[in-house]
């Protein structure tokens, strides 16, 4: 598909969601729309027959004969109007409201998309330039539908109404103005196009420039640390420099089209009177369906009217194509959005909560909390159902993993961690320690390899039922708005408060989170920045604890933490780590000692692994990182 099949298959995309979102109080809409364009356009139909009356009735001098003539016509045109308020009222009100909740649907749309994408997509977009999605490009098409789209058909119906009274009346009249229409449309199209190439790019430049500004808020205190201010604004200076230069050009464009199409009709209401009287004194003989021999004064003075009117509804028209080209650029982001393919999970293994006998014998689903789960595993072989304990007994064999293609980051890696098992990774950044935690709860698909759950392949594991099964503290602390409590029960929404205290005060959060203003109710705003590093961490941690998951992923969970900090905290991890799988990320290798399993990587091999006695008496790399003999780095 060429760009400008997508960017008219973008706008068909929205007057289809439009009618099938509302589907009676849009084409109620269209029809008020329609009635009001008609009755504006029917003036000159009146005033033409007004004029004709006084002609006819002056001549034979009965006034009161004139009058009876005129004051019916007066009166229908008076209803008219009437009725063309009340048609405008209804279709301004409805179209604010089919507005409001077309926009509010797309959002609902756009986000429920953004939740299903893969973490690669959020790896490969800037965090700013998607949210401009909702904010930039939203605002476009709202101006589309409220404004452009409401204009475009009434002047569209105006001018259609008014061709059709001009063919009644005078087919001579009519060819001169579709010849100066002709000439306006050839104007308005190189003017137009001008303006709509570099509206589209006003789009992009838009996105890009909100997606700088939103990466240097978050690194702020960086730019500041390294004095890199200077830099930032020269970068900004050029991103700004190039949304002014797109914006400077599409408006200039559109800031002329006005104006030339509008003296282009006034040149045209000029020569409609010229030639109207031309045509008038020649008596030359007119060609309609009126049933009026020649042209005269009764079909000049309405063909007047009805110039001015046609060309300044053509100009509307024209000043609508800067607008409809903007919010199809901005359509087209948005369904590009909203046609990333969703993160695909082919998995049909489930976690259900189970009851077990004394023997440790599954005997049935519960929907109640156990403290105990199950794989359930349908066999589509034979349609039986087997159920298998979750145990925590994870195991990568022989795995490949590349993010791009060519550039492979894991070789041939196995790892084997048995119910209960503590499995340490040690090595520099960018060994691939972190790689292999995403690709166990399927961030990525490995490439080659296995890796299997309680001896189920994870592929054939549903992705929300696998990741519910895994509690995750990571180096990146998030935090959302809300209270402590609500961050703390965000690891499992169906938590008591009790529960929520009994996991903070297990990891050694409670003590602050008391000390804090309003305790567990203190509101936190901006990733928690009214809280130091450690305290986000702890939270996070005790997040993790309210989930209880049978395992545990902690990459460098501890490192925003004090050392003094850091033994409170790892007090009360080791008691959440009794009977849990846990993979521990960490560059303090203090952290790791009381590992079941080191394994030491490095650029996506393992090259050492075993406990930290037996590493230590190998004198092997793990050894000389102990020792100090040379760094992580």
């Amino acid at each position: 598909m060429n760009k400008q099949e997508k960017k008219s298959s973008a706008l068909m995309r929205v007057v289809r969601d439009l009618f099938k979102s509302y589907p009676v109080m849009l084409p109620l809409t269209i029809v008020c729309i329609f009635f009001s364009a008609a009755v504006s356009s029917m003036p000159s139909i009146f005033l033409q027959r007004i004029i004709a009356a006084i002609e006819v009735y002056v001549e034979g001098g009965d006034w009161d004969a004139a009058k009876e003539e005129i004051l019916p016509l007066i009166l229908i045109l008076v209803s008219l109007y009437a009725l063309s308020v009340i048609a405008i009222l209804t279709y301004t009100q409805l179209m604010a409201f089919i507005t409001q909740g077309f926009l509010s649907k797309m959002r609902r749309k756009m986000f429920d998309r953004m939740q299903d994408l893969p973490i690669s997509y959020f790896d490969t977009h800037k965090h700013g330039d998607i949210m401009s999605y909702y904010t930039n490009d939203i605002d476009t098409l709202r101006q589309l539908v409220s404004q452009s789209l409401p204009q475009l058909l009434n002047s569209g119906a105006i001018v259609l109404v008014i061709i059709g009274i001009m063919i009644y009346y005078s087919v001579w009249m009519l060819l001169l103005l579709l010849a100066g229409v002709f000439f306006m449309i050839l104007v308005a199209k190189k003017v137009g196009g001008g303006s709509a190439k570099y509206f589209v790019r006003q789009q992009s430049a838009t996105g890009d420039m909100e997606g700088f500004v939103q990466e240097m808020m978050n690194g702020m205190k960086v730019v500041k640390v390294f004095c890199h201010e200077e830099k930032s604004e020269e970068a900004f200076d050029r991103l700004n420099e190039s949304l002014y230069e797109n914006n400077y050009r599409a408006n200039a464009y559109s800031n002329m089209l006005g104006p030339i199409i509008a003296n282009i009709g006034n040149i045209l209401y000029v020569l409609t009177a010229i030639v109207g009287g031309i045509l008038m004194i020649l008596e030359v003989p007119n060609i309609s369906v009126s049933g009026i021999a020649v042209v005269n004064i009764s079909i000049i003075v309405p063909f007047l009217n009805m110039t001015k009117q046609f060309t300044g509804n053509v100009n509307q028209m024209s000043q609508q194509i800067n607008s409809i080209t903007l919010a199809i650029a901005g359509a087209k982001r948005i369904y590009d959005l909203m046609d990333e393919e969703p993160e695909k999970d082919e998995g049909y293994v489930t976690l259900v909560r189970a009851n077990f006998d004394e023997n440790d014998n599954f005997v049935s689903e519960s929907e109640t909390r156990t403290g105990r789960w199950a794989w359930k595993h349908p066999h589509s072989s034979d349609g039986t159902v087997t159920y298998t304990e979750l145990k925590g007994d994870v195991r990568l064999t022989n795995v490949d993993f590349s993010y791009v293609e060519g550039k492979q980051v894991l070789y041939d890696v196995s790892v084997y961690a048995e119910p209960g098992q503590k499995v340490a990774f040690v090595g520099a950044t960018g060994a691939g320690k972190t790689t292999i935690t995403n690709l166990i709860n399927r961030y990525y698909d490995i490439a080659d390899g296995k890796i299997r759950y309680d001896g189920i392949n994870i592929n054939k594991i549903k992705k929300a039922d696998l990741r519910r099964s895994l509690g995750i503290v990571l180096q990146d602390t998030n935090l959302f708005t809300g209270t402590v409590m609500d961050n703390i029960r965000y690891g499992r929404l169906d938590a008591t408060d009790e529960e929520c205290m009994a996991a903070a005060k297990l990891i050694g959060a409670d003590d602050f989170i008391q000390r804090l203003p309003d305790g567990y109710g203190t509101m936190l705003t901006s990733n928690g920045s009214n809280l130091s590093q450690g305290q986000r961490q702890l939270i996070a941690i005790t997040r993790a604890a309210v989930a209880d998951p049978p395992v545990l992923i902690l990459d460098e969970a501890t490192s925003s933490i004090d050392t003094r900090t850091e033994s409170i905290v790892q007090r009360g991890m080791d008691n959440l780590m009794k009977g849990r799988t846990v993979f521990v990320i960490a560059h303090r290798l203090s952290t790791v000692m009381n590992s079941d399993v080191i394994m030491v990587l490095d650029h996506g091999h393992i090259i050492e692994r075993g406990s930290h006695d037996k590493l230590i008496a190998d004198r092997g790399t793990y050894y000389q990182l102990y020792t100090g003999a040379f760094e992580l780095e």
